[in-house]
């Protein structure tokens, strides 16, 4: 039995699952190369089909969701759509009436779902797919927002009797939720109000302090630590939220929120802003976790929704004594509710709620891909190192202070590099750090890049311990006194890092962090994402090239190839 996920909003994407198998996600951004794409996922659907080799036919299911009113408007009127998604992303001159749109959508979002509103986006849907071949021999399925981001972490964590705690902007009328998933069974114990929303807090804050909301928000959290500190007593924003046991309380609504946050941040340096908007975060958020393990009296945890992209601020949450089990869903934000709708319905068909995850779900490429791909350019030399010899090569180039393309196998599902489409380097080395960022990534000075390490060497590294893996680079940790000159270009000032912790689930990974550690006595490496900042992680050999030429870099390992740029620095 074949289930087809779609989402069409922020960040869109397909996913595909077979009975008790996920067998294909992506999402649309990697194939139109827009970060964050809005539009309906035609070739993402399109890859998955590819990729099981199936016809539309074949699929007996196809879930969706998220019907609030604002988002049945913009499919009634895509070009509303595409015109706020050329604003937020500031693709336009800054309009005249920017105030106004900010408050229109602010007004709009928290409506939630309407009468007509699920009829009408169904049959949205369904136009759509009849575009990729979908005749009505499938069934439809609705899923709610925050149901969706739930069954992501609850059935994909391998916890067993566990709490599900979502929280983001909004979605059909809610910012988060609480559910237990216990003997099977998912069951939602409580819904927080769209207006009661940190993230739209947070969110109002990165757009006031001149980036993008929705897209930014991470420079927040790495800012906040360039400001003096003080206590929570001192913050102007400590009492905009106020956490009452396992509710959430706004002080204003949304357009008031703004107006409020407007005054404050107009007055003091950006960083401080950013760092009171931190500060509540942190302190609201660990305090509502620790109300809710008390209150239902689980210790094993896991969180989805974009919120939780916010690793500091699970960090606080990991801490807590009463949290014995974390996970946090690697595609936390909107981008992975395709693949939630998906698995809730299978949930509700069989009863299945628990899944064997892995973030490598899309598309892989052939000797012929990859050598055409190369071939096209002179400037470029390609020979086979061959799989077992590459691991090798690689880590005495990252030795001898280069940083190298890194393009393996299948792409990665979600926002984070993890070992398959990834730049490479040092991880202690100051000087490849700051070529990565002025000349390859080309992004803020501020923002701390990442490690992959070795999973037998994270405790020597990081103040770890055995509340769960950081498979996914979801959680921040300190790092220990005795390893900061290890890890000089991959701790933030605050002495933290987000690490991706690395085993047998990438075994081609794990030997070239094996490699290094023969030279250097630890496993690990700075990983960021193949991509110039602002743009999606590259998918196909011929974007992994183009990127290549583009940041003139000199060395790319792909499936066992070494390509050579004769022009690269």
């Amino acid at each position: 039995m074949y289930i087809l996920g779609v989402w069409d909003g922020h960040d869109s994407g397909a996913a595909l699952i077979d009975d008790d198998s996920i067998i294909y996600a992506a999402n649309e951004e990697r194939f139109t190369k827009r970060k964050l794409e809005i539009a309906f996922p035609h070739n993402a659907i399109a890859a998955a089909l590819k990729y099981a080799a199936i016809k539309p036919s074949d699929i007996d299911h196809v879930a969706y969701t998220t019907t609030e009113f604002t988002k049945t408007l913009e499919r009634i009127y895509p070009q509303m759509k595409e015109s706020y998604y050329r604003f937020r992303r500031r693709k336009i001159p800054k309009p005249w009436n920017e105030r106004f749109r900010h408050n229109l959508k602010y007004s709009l979002t928290s409506i939630g779902v309407l009468p007509l509103c699920t009829q009408i986006s169904s049959a949205y849907i369904r136009r759509q797919l009849k575009r990729d071949g979908f005749t009505h021999n499938y069934k439809l399925h609705v899923v709610e927002h925050h149901t969706a981001h739930a069954a992501t972490a609850a059935f994909t964590s391998g916890l067993e009797n566990q709490l599900v705690i979502t929280l983001d902007g909004l979605g059909d009328g809610l910012s988060g939720s609480i559910s237990t998933l216990e003997n099977g069974k998912l069951e939602r114990k409580q819904a927080i109000r769209a207006r009661d929303s940190l993230g739209i807090l947070y969110e109002q804050v990165t757009n006031l302090l001149g980036m993008r909301e929705l897209e930014d928000e991470g420079k927040i959290m790495a800012m906040a630590d360039y400001s003096y500190p003080f206590d929570f007593e001192e913050n102007k924003l400590k009492d905009f939220f106020k956490v009452t046991g396992t509710t959430m309380h706004a002080r204003y609504g949304p357009l008031r929120q703004y107006t409020e946050l407007e005054k404050i941040s107009w007055q003091i340096p950006r960083e401080q802003t950013a760092y009171m908007a931190q500060q509540l975060l942190e302190v609201e958020l660990a305090k509502f976790v620790s109300n809710a393990l008390d209150r239902y009296g689980f210790g094993k945890v896991s969180f989805a929704g974009g919120l939780f992209s916010n690793v500091k601020a699970n960090m606080k949450a990991r801490n807590l004594d009463a949290l014995k089990k974390w996970y946090v869903f690697p595609h936390m934000g909107d981008g992975g509710i395709a693949l939630g709708a998906a698995l809730y319905t299978n949930y509700l068909i069989t009863g299945k709620s628990a899944y064997k995850f892995s973030a490598y779900l899309g598309d892989s490429f052939s000797r012929v891909d990859i050598e055409s791909a190369a071939k096209q350019h002179k400037e470029l030399s390609i020979d086979e190192d061959g799989m077992k010899e590459q691991g090798k090569h690689a880590a005495e180039l990252i030795d001898a202070d280069n940083y190298i393309l890194w393009f393996q196998g299948r792409m990665e599902y979600g926002p984070r590099a993890l070992g398959n489409r990834s730049i490479l380097a040092k991880s202690e080395s100051q000087s490849v750090k700051d070529r990565l960022n002025l000349y390859v990534k080309k992004r803020e000075w501020f923002q701390p890049f990442a490690p992959s390490m070795l999973e037998e060497d994270a405790s020597r590294i990081l103040k770890y311990d055995d509340k769960g893996r950081s498979t996914f680079m979801t959680m921040a940790y300190e790092t220990r006194d005795e390893s900061r000159n290890l890890m000089t270009s991959v701790t933030h000032v605050d002495g933290t890092a987000r690490p991706q912790t690395v085993a047998e689930e990438n075994p081609a990974y794990m030997d070239l962090l094996k490699n290094v550690k023969r030279g250097t006595g630890y496993g690990v490496v700075l990983n960021t994402s193949f991509n110039i900042h602002g743009k999606p992680i590259v998918m196909t050999p011929s974007d992994a090239i183009e990127m290549m030429l583009a940041t003139k870099t000199k060395y790319l390992f792909m499936d066992g190839y070494f390509i050579t740029n004769k022009k690269g620095v």
